[in-house]
């Protein structure tokens, strides 16, 4: 692992990091303030922000986030005490910057959201920006923001609809209500489901299939299946064309053809 991870992880107070976890070449990321249940305040999105910039250029191949286990929570959603007083045009001008929802969406690995108990609000739509979502069988998943006079405002009235359909994210969102990781998992908001004991095997196994993969090809792969909701179909293969002639290109590519043909384990480069 990088040394600059090491660094940026030792200044960090609100998020703790796991290196090599929960395999080999993976990161997890702990959401770390258990008296709030994980609820985001201006530190841990400042403190995200560093570390998403470092992520972005280390040799990771893998990013889990989750919440620390003492809060029972991924994240219970945005602090409310900063919306409290702060001024429409004052959180406006907070919006239009990179926000943390953005950082998760727009880093280059594979990043695995490990849902370890509540997922409201904000927490609900980091979980969404992420590329692939295990609960336990316990946690729970909403948007209550109506509830306090509010829309989501961290992707959510874009991003639910995209992974649920648009009339059960209208459900979700209008009424407010939560749904248990189960209900969340048919509906497509959830794409893993395990019992609360086994949640890290669901996660180490799930996690260590992807790392064990070309670091250059899991990132081309991510982009290609990111464009896929943004392109229409003729646009999204030529770019995916695009990407596969990239990776076609890369060290990674002559190892690993090299590795099928010699029956042999790929050793990745990452170039």
């Amino acid at each position: 692992m990088s040394a600059d991870l090491e660094t940026v992880a030792a200044g960090l107070e609100t998020i703790t990091i796991e290196f090599d976890a929960p395999v080999d070449h993976c990161l997890t990321v702990v959401f770390d303030r258990p008296e709030a249940r994980n609820a985001m305040n201006q530190q841990l999105r400042d403190e995200f922000a560093e570390l998403a910039e470092t992520i972005k250029k280390s040799d990771v191949r893998v990013i889990v986030l989750t919440g620390s286990d003492d809060s029972k929570s991924f994240v219970a959603g945005a602090d409310v005490s900063d919306l409290q007083d702060r001024p429409p045009l004052e959180q406006r001008q907070q919006s239009a910057g990179t926000r943390i929802y953005d950082r998760v969406e727009a880093l280059p690995q594979p990043v695995v959201a490990r849902i370890n108990g509540f997922a409201f609000g904000g927490g609900c739509e980091l979980a969404m920006a992420c590329d692939v979502r295990v609960a336990h069988e316990d946690a729970l998943l909403g948007l209550p923001e109506v509830g306090l006079g509010l829309i989501p405002g961290g992707g959510g009235t874009q991003r639910l609809p995209r992974l649920v359909g648009q009339g059960q994210a209208m459900r979700l969102i209008l009424t407010g209500d939560p749904v248990p990781a189960t209900e969340a998992k048919e509906l497509g908001l959830v794409d893993v489901v395990s019992d609360p004991d086994d949640l890290d095997k669901a996660v180490g196994e799930l996690a260590s299939s992807m790392a064990e993969n070309s670091p250059v090809a899991l990132r081309l792969a991510k982009r290609a299946v990111q464009a896929s909701g943004q392109l229409g179909i003729e646009d999204g293969i030529e770019y995916e064309t695009e990407l596969f002639t990239q990776a076609l290109g890369s060290k990674d590519s002559t190892e690993g053809i090299a590795a099928f043909l010699e029956d042999r384990e790929p050793k990745w480069e990452g170039r």
